[in-house]
């Protein structure tokens, strides 16, 4: 599994940006934001690889991982 699955990718609708807004809570700040949300989720798998890539480049260990198995597991179930 490449280390960059293992972060969480939230793609929102903003209503007060009226556009939708990608981030990786965790892992940086901030994100990407656009029009098309297929578009932002890829720009944004995009960014979580090269922060993963200035994290190593830099000697920094990774921040910890906000998404895993157990994790998604203790979602609200849906009636």
């Amino acid at each position: 599994m490449k280390d960059s699955a293992r972060y969480a990718k939230i793609v929102e609708w903003s209503e007060e940006d009226h556009c939708y807004v990608g981030s990786a809570p965790g892992l940086i700040y901030g994100g990407t934001h656009g029009d098309d949300e297929k578009a932002v989720f890829e720009q944004l798998c995009q960014i979580v690889e090269e922060a993963i890539h200035l994290y190593r480049k830099e000697a920094k260990p990774l921040p910890p991982a906000k998404s895993s198995r157990g994790y998604a597991n203790k979602r609200q179930p849906v009636a």
